[in-house]
């Protein structure tokens, strides 16, 4: 049986991960793979840091989608990828890899993971999660200082620049190409239990692939 495929896409900030971890978790899954859209950025090693500082991951060019097309596909039909991994603080992917294994679902998480045509043609379910602007601006700002080492003048820098209007541009627009979107200031049980039943009926009842 052919693995199921979620795509979960949002602003940056929104609460992507939050809301994996709560379908995880409901749907009492211990087959799945989560890959993180960022780990498909581009490789900059050969760029002066100055300019990769400068690089807009909010624009869909600034991520390798044939690799993670060509990962997925093979991941859909039973195999196994060396997955990259990109180290923010270096701005560039790390030397590292990590090699992943297919499983029952696979989910997707990433701001601009509805953006491709050829990911959104493999996948199964499409998930957009909805935060009002305010909150994951100061949700970003906490997180890339405290888990990036970045300053707080590069955060809001960086937010005026290309993260705002880029959300305004490519991301937000991606809302039509979603089966669910989970608003992510107040409960969303409702749509996660929705989720949760599509892939129990798909799985079965051993949570596993056949």
């Amino acid at each position: 049986m052919r693995p199921l495929l979620f795509l979960v896409a949002g602003g940056s900030a929104s609460g992507k991960s939050t809301v994996v971890q709560k379908i995880v978790a409901k749907a009492g899954l211990d087959d799945v793979l989560i890959i993180n859209h960022d780990d498909y950025y581009h490789d900059q090693s050969d760029i002066p840091m100055e300019k990769r500082k400068k690089t807009n991951y909010d624009h869909p060019k600034s991520l390798d989608n044939d690799l993670l097309y060509e990962h997925l596909s093979r991941l859909l039909q039973g195999g196994s990828i060396e997955k990259p991994i990109y180290d923010f603080v270096n701005y560039t992917r790390s030397a590292e890899t990590e090699k992943v294994q297919a499983r029952s679902v696979i989910i997707v998480e990433g701001i601009l993971i509805l953006e491709n045509e050829h990911i959104r043609s493999l996948s199964d379910m499409n998930i957009y999660v909805e935060l009002d602007d305010d909150i994951r601006f100061i949700r970003r700002l906490k997180r890339d200082m405290d888990e990036r080492q970045r300053s707080l003048e590069s955060v809001i820098d960086q937010y005026m620049k290309t993260v705002k209007p880029m959300f305004n541009r490519f991301i937000k627009p991606t809302k039509r190409h979603a089966d669910v979107i989970i608003p992510n200031d107040r409960s969303h049980d409702i749509a996660v239990d929705l989720i949760v039943t599509k892939i129990k009926q798909y799985l079965g009842d051993n949570g596993s692939l056949s």
